[in-house]
Protein backbone atom coordinates (compact mmCIF):
# COMPACT_ATOMS: atom_id res chain seq x y z
CA UNK A 1 0.00 0.00 0.00
CA UNK A 2 1.33 3.71 -0.77
CA UNK A 3 0.68 4.25 2.88
CA UNK A 4 3.70 2.34 3.74
CA UNK A 5 5.67 3.62 1.15
CA UNK A 6 4.77 7.73 1.66
CA UNK A 7 7.30 9.84 3.97
CA UNK A 8 6.99 10.11 7.56
CA UNK A 9 5.32 12.97 9.64
CA UNK A 10 8.47 15.89 9.22
CA UNK A 11 6.60 18.39 10.77
CA UNK A 12 5.92 19.67 14.04
CA UNK A 13 3.94 16.88 16.48
CA UNK A 14 0.48 18.18 17.52
CA UNK A 15 -2.70 17.39 19.52
CA UNK A 16 -4.50 14.38 17.88
CA UNK A 17 -7.51 13.15 19.50
CA UNK A 18 -6.47 9.21 18.15
CA UNK A 19 -10.26 7.88 17.93
CA UNK A 20 -11.74 10.39 15.69
CA UNK A 21 -14.60 7.87 14.60
CA UNK A 22 -18.41 8.80 14.03
CA UNK A 23 -19.15 6.94 17.28
CA UNK A 24 -16.86 10.22 19.12
CA UNK A 25 -18.89 12.65 16.96
CA UNK A 26 -21.36 14.10 18.19
CA UNK A 27 -24.08 16.31 15.86
CA UNK A 28 -27.09 18.36 15.46
CA UNK A 29 -29.01 18.48 12.52
CA UNK A 30 -27.51 21.88 11.49
CA UNK A 31 -23.73 20.00 11.88
CA UNK A 32 -21.06 18.66 14.23
CA UNK A 33 -21.77 19.95 18.05
CA UNK A 34 -19.00 17.92 20.00
CA UNK A 35 -16.02 15.85 19.97
CA UNK A 36 -16.27 13.44 22.76
CA UNK A 37 -13.56 10.56 24.51
CA UNK A 38 -10.26 11.38 25.05
CA UNK A 39 -8.92 8.84 25.90
CA UNK A 40 -6.09 8.67 22.90
CA UNK A 41 -5.07 12.23 23.44
CA UNK A 42 -1.76 12.40 22.55
CA UNK A 43 0.90 14.09 20.73
CA UNK A 44 2.08 12.96 16.88
CA UNK A 45 1.19 13.13 13.49
CA UNK A 46 -1.69 14.95 12.74
CA UNK A 47 -2.78 12.58 9.65
CA UNK A 48 -3.81 9.93 12.14
CA UNK A 49 -7.32 12.50 12.82
CA UNK A 50 -7.89 11.64 9.06
CA UNK A 51 -9.29 8.16 9.58
CA UNK A 52 -12.82 9.85 10.07
CA UNK A 53 -12.62 10.97 6.43
CA UNK A 54 -13.06 7.34 5.03
CA UNK A 55 -15.71 6.44 7.43
CA UNK A 56 -18.05 9.50 7.39
CA UNK A 57 -17.24 10.92 4.22
CA UNK A 58 -18.17 9.61 0.46
CA UNK A 59 -15.86 10.13 -1.79
CA UNK A 60 -17.28 12.89 -3.85
CA UNK A 61 -16.99 14.65 -0.21
CA UNK A 62 -13.58 13.25 1.44
CA UNK A 63 -11.96 15.98 -1.21
CA UNK A 64 -13.70 18.75 0.57
CA UNK A 65 -12.83 17.07 3.99
CA UNK A 66 -9.04 16.98 2.60
CA UNK A 67 -8.81 20.63 1.62
CA UNK A 68 -10.45 21.84 4.86
CA UNK A 69 -7.64 19.73 6.63
CA UNK A 70 -5.27 21.59 4.46
CA UNK A 71 -4.17 17.49 4.46
CA UNK A 72 -0.90 17.11 1.96
CA UNK A 73 0.19 13.96 0.00
CA UNK A 74 1.97 12.31 2.22
CA UNK A 75 -0.55 13.22 5.01
CA UNK A 76 -3.58 11.63 3.62
CA UNK A 77 -1.68 8.78 2.61
CA UNK A 78 -0.47 8.20 6.07
CA UNK A 79 -4.34 9.10 7.07
CA UNK A 80 -5.85 6.66 4.70
CA UNK A 81 -2.88 3.68 6.14
CA UNK A 82 -4.23 4.30 9.84
CA UNK A 83 -7.93 4.18 8.75
CA UNK A 84 -7.25 0.57 7.07
CA UNK A 85 -4.60 -0.19 9.87
CA UNK A 86 -7.66 0.62 12.52
CA UNK A 87 -10.58 -1.10 10.59
CA UNK A 88 -8.61 -4.45 9.97
CA UNK A 89 -7.98 -4.58 13.84
CA UNK A 90 -11.46 -3.94 14.68
CA UNK A 91 -13.45 -6.08 12.57
CA UNK A 92 -12.28 -9.31 13.94
CA UNK A 93 -11.93 -7.82 17.49
CA UNK A 94 -15.94 -6.92 17.26
CA UNK A 95 -17.59 -9.28 14.35
CA UNK A 96 -19.35 -10.86 16.67
CA UNK A 97 -19.56 -8.58 19.34
CA UNK A 98 -20.52 -5.44 18.00
CA UNK A 99 -21.92 -5.77 14.75
CA UNK A 100 -22.64 -1.92 14.68
CA UNK A 101 -18.79 -1.42 15.30
CA UNK A 102 -17.55 -4.28 12.07
CA UNK A 103 -20.18 -2.89 9.94
CA UNK A 104 -18.37 0.27 10.14
CA UNK A 105 -14.87 -1.74 9.76
CA UNK A 106 -16.37 -3.14 6.60
CA UNK A 107 -17.21 -0.02 5.01
CA UNK A 108 -14.17 2.13 6.16
CA UNK A 109 -12.21 -1.50 4.65
CA UNK A 110 -14.47 -0.79 1.03
CA UNK A 111 -13.55 2.98 0.90
CA UNK A 112 -9.94 2.67 1.19
CA UNK A 113 -9.94 0.04 -1.47
CA UNK A 114 -12.25 1.95 -3.54
CA UNK A 115 -9.84 4.73 -3.26
CA UNK A 116 -6.52 2.12 -3.89
CA UNK A 117 -8.25 1.32 -7.37
CA UNK A 118 -9.50 4.44 -8.26
CA UNK A 119 -5.66 5.97 -7.75
CA UNK A 120 -7.17 8.90 -5.42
Amino acid sequence: MRALRTSAHGGADVWIHGDLSSGNLLFRPDGLSAVIDFRGLAVGDPACDLLVAWEIFSAAHREDFRDAMSADAAAWERGRGWALSVALIQLPCYRHTNPRLAARSRHVIGEVLADHRSGT
